[in-house]
């Protein structure tokens, strides 16, 4: 965005706006409903991002201190990436032990937050100019490396609660 035309900045921010609003809209309408959790396939949407992600990193590798900045922003998205999957309602039928999740409102608005924080930090970096010295590589680098952090704990929170469910579910039964 142009720092210099206020107007176009206005439009680029509404049209953000709108398209998250839509989105959150119909991911809402869908919070309600119960879908199976198969957690021996819960490893696939990580390992495929990974290997996006070392395939990045092995093509145009982080140069010097930058594989500090990498591997911080991974143990960084391993936090609220932890914090999401721990918001995921998971429940297992004692009757037939099959596993079940349901979204919760509050992980979906913990999304929006993290979209809010970047776009913020965006144009915090488009009004600060010369403050802000980073190239969008290292920048690509840091963000591939928090969101391979964030969905991998998420999952593997996920799966470590489901298996504990289903194990008390059958010493239950």
């Amino acid at each position: 965005m142009n720092p210099s035309n206020p107007q176009a900045s206005w439009i680029g921010f509404a049209v953000s706006a709108v398209v998250i609003v839509v989105v959150l809209g119909l991911r809402m309408r869908r919070l309600s409903r119960e879908r199976p959790l198969k957690i021996e396939q819960m490893w696939i949407i990580p390992a495929i991002y990974g290997v996006v992600a070392g395939v990045m990193f092995w093509r145009f590798p982080p140069a010097g201190l930058m594989w500090i900045a990498v591997l911080a922003a991974l143990g960084i998205g391993a936090a609220p990436g932890w914090q999401r999957g721990r918001m995921m309602r998971i429940s297992v039928n004692p009757e037939t032990h099959e596993i079940s999740q349901k979204a919760s409102p509050a992980a979906m608005l913990f999304i929006v937050g993290l979209i809010v924080v970047r776009m913020g930090a965006r144009e915090a970096a488009a009004m600060g100019g010369s403050s802000f010295h980073a190239d969008l590589t290292s920048i690509t680098d840091i963000l591939i490396a928090f969101a391979l952090g964030l969905l991998a704990t998420q999952r593997i929170e996920m799966v470590l609660r489901a298996r504990r469910l289903l194990e008390e579910a059958r010493a239950g039964a």
